[in-house]
């Protein structure tokens, strides 16, 4: 068995590198060009990103991206579901989605870079770590990991990161539940934290209402998970860490299949790509909270 703290330090440079695309004006370009519009001067779109997220399940309804997106607004969700369908096939998402990946990661890490060694030894080692992922209730890790692999190394540490990724969030999720959370209330208070997205890039992209965010952070007050000032508790701040390590041991199946020595390696590999993709600008400035 690894440590599963060796698993969250492996996973953070994999999901750095596979949250990159939903922020890329490749992606933005690709999914444009599929009729799917994003917005004037948004680096961020919506059409997008629910459908090509979920297109590996097919062309579902509104109510499975919101079960399994989690805390996006399902009236959001609601404007762009199923309506994206009538635009562009799940397959045809798909298709752009591996494009966009191909043409940002050349531009993120340059030809060299992808043509190395090491891009095929992290390649191979992610997708190893795949085969140990588990697929019994965990819809979107289960979709994607359907998937056929691409040819070219840098896209296939992609595909692998992506399933890495869902196999986390998918066990996150289930675990906020059991904790009472509902998708908003998950997103008030991890923002809360000072981690992750801003509270006014997290709320806004995820469709929530300042009315609703307040209603929100009202809850988790009267919980005695949140002070007045809208910072975690001593009850919260041990309610999201709990969170976090049971999440790592939900998330442990795949580094346990890769052992302790590969998911050394991957982290060295995918921490060493993923430092090269944020400084040539893979995210916008401004939407974290601690950059």
């Amino acid at each position: 068995m690894t440590d599963p703290r060796a698993g969250r330090r492996c996973h953070n440079p994999l999901n750095a590198l596979h949250s990159a695309l939903y922020f890329s004006p490749e992606f933005n370009a690709e999914t444009e060009a599929l009729g799917l519009a994003s917005g004037p001067g948004t680096y961020f779109s919506a059409a997008g990103y629910f459908a090509a997220r979920s297109a590996a399940m097919g062309a579902v309804g509104p109510g499975t991206v919101t079960a399994t997106f989690f805390n996006f607004s399902h009236a959001l969700i609601t404007q762009h579901i199923p309506a994206a369908w009538a635009v562009a096939a799940p397959a045809q998402l798909l298709a752009a989605r591996l494009r966009a990946v191909d043409k940002l990661l050349r531009r993120l890490l340059g030809e060299e870079a992808l043509a190395s060694r090491e891009m095929a030894e992290a390649a191979e080692l992610a997708l190893r770590a795949t085969d140990g992922c588990h697929r019994a209730g965990r819809p979107l890790c289960a979709a994607e990991a359907d998937q056929p692999a691409a040819q070219e190394p840098h896209v296939v540490l992609w595909q692998a990161a992506t399933v890495l990724r869902e196999h986390r969030g998918d066990g996150h999720i289930a675990l906020l539940t059991h904790a009472g959370l509902d998708g908003l209330e998950a997103l008030v208070s991890h923002t809360s934290s000072g981690r992750g997205f801003t509270p006014s890039f997290a709320r806004t992209t995820r469709g929530w209402s300042e009315e609703e965010w307040s209603a929100a952070r009202k809850r988790l007050q009267d919980r005695g998970l949140l002070n007045p000032d809208g910072e975690l508790t001593e009850a919260g701040t041990a309610l999201r860490a709990g969170l976090e390590r049971e999440t790592d041991h939900l998330a442990s199946a795949p580094y346990d299949h890769l052992g302790a020595a590969g998911v050394e390696r991957l982290t060295e590999l995918a921490g060493g790509f993923a430092a090269i993709a944020l400084a040539n600008g893979a995210y916008p400035n401004g939407i974290f909270a601690r950059n």
